[in-house]
């Protein structure tokens, strides 16, 4: 669905990206992750047709962004970070005035069942100056999918919202995934964890990993660490996982539980496992550790 090769957008003599290639499948959900400068809003501009890029190629469904900007614009909702909204108008007077400007059929017919899935109907009639922050995020919404596009691009859709605001959009975003090819640019790290299947991360204008979540945590580990559980926990639990060969650290976490830092290429289960048995600890759990998603992305954006 979504095409990106080569990539380049010079400002004057900077490079706010550098040779960006990825590919977004059908009904996908994409975390575009990055800490701020990164070259994330860039890449969402290119890709909308707003901003030329300086080299390579973009296409969405099949269009390119430079030489086919309005077909490419017709298949694709876009959300800024900056939504664009009248204050003085209300949410179906707005919402029908985009519909008119994208030459919707039918418009009162799709206005309504925008408003429905955005969760905006019973605020139809409300000057949209009048609306939280959250329903004035809903709006926006609502105004990138008036058209069914078959692409959605949504620039840090929660950003300076409350908790209870954030955890409407990200249930929004999710219930329209699979339904289209979405890109999610954030920062918000939790954003990606919980709404998106594959997480591209950015960092100085090019791309520095790009894979599920899951599979960024297993690639990214400089250290197998497992979570162990004893009933019988002492001062001496430590120090005799410390001196099991290829243990590299021990970190009490209290209550009897304990993370094992272990060198990669061995798997060490066993002989901790049989270090409890033998000392009498009452061995309850144990299991590995993956790496977070912010230690993937510090780890990442850091180096």
């Amino acid at each position: 669905m979504i095409q990106v090769r080569n990539l380049t957008k010079y400002y004057g003599d900077l490079a706010a990206i550098q040779d960006v290639s990825f590919t977004v499948e059908k009904g996908e959900v994409l975390g575009f992750l990055g800490p701020n400068a990164a070259g994330k809003t860039t890449t969402m501009r290119i890709l909308t047709g707003f901003l030329p890029p300086s080299s390579g190629t973009a296409r969405v469904a099949g269009y390119d962004v430079l030489t086919d900007s309005l077909e490419v614009r017709r298949r694709i909702g876009y959300l800024p970070e900056t939504v664009p909204l009248y204050p003085e108008m209300t949410v179906w007077s707005y919402l029908n005035f985009v519909a008119r400007l994208r030459g919707v059929e039918k418009r009162e017919k799709r206005v309504a069942e925008v408003m429905e899935i955005c969760h905006v109907d019973d605020h139809a009639n409300v000057l949209i100056g009048k609306l939280s922050k959250g329903y004035r995020q809903r709006v926006g919404l609502a105004q990138a999918l008036v058209h069914d596009p078959e692409v959605l691009i949504l620039d840090e859709p929660t950003l300076g919202l409350d908790p209870k605001q954030i955890i409407e959009v990200r249930e929004l975003i999710r219930s329209l995934g699979g339904e289209r090819t979405i890109i999610l640019s954030t920062h918000i790290l939790p954003e990606v964890s919980q709404t998106c299947q594959r997480v591209l991360i950015i960092n100085e204008g090019r791309i520095v990993a790009e894979d599920t979540p899951e599979r960024l945590t297993a690639r990214l580990k400089g250290a197998e660490r497992i979570y162990l559980e004893v009933a019988n926990p002492s001062p001496q639990v430590e120090a005799e996982l410390a001196r099991i060969e290829g243990v590299t650290a021990v970190e009490s976490k209290g209550d009897g539980s304990y993370e094992v830092e272990c060198a990669l290429g061995v798997d060490r289960r066993p002989e901790i496992a049989a270090t409890a048995v033998r000392h009498g600890w009452g061995l309850l759990e144990m299991r590995p550790m993956g790496m977070s998603l912010e230690e993937i992305f510090l780890k990442l954006t850091t180096e």
